[in-house]
């Protein structure tokens, strides 16, 4: 199992977009045969950092995974409020490894 973790550097004005934003990925990367482990929006502390956490079985699903978004018409559409709204200012990508008992 691969878990990506994606740190966001968000536009504090613009978090009902990104939380919008959010459910539709959550439901992609579930549709998409991943696991989402949800998105974490501001709440104390900085107000313009979130995080997203999933999971795919291995890197390799992660990677059919990310061709296939290319051409899914939900994927595409979600990618396109981004770039529109610009609610997303940055963003970081890390893959982890569980340690599960």
């Amino acid at each position: 199992m691969i878990t990506c973790h994606l740190r966001y550097v968000i536009d504090p004005y613009q978090i009902p977009a990104f939380e919008h934003y959010s459910r539709l990925w959550i439901h992609l990367v579930n549709r998409m045969g991943g696991t989402h482990h949800g998105y974490f929006l501001p709440c104390e502390g900085a107000n313009n950092i979130a995080y997203a956490l999933f999971s795919f079985p291995s890197l390799a699903t992660y990677e059919q995974y990310r061709k296939d978004s290319e051409t899914d018409p939900e994927c595409i559409a979600a990618f396109a409020l981004a770039t529109e709204q610009r609610f997303i200012l940055s963003y970081e990508r890390s893959f982890l490894r569980p340690v599960l008992d």
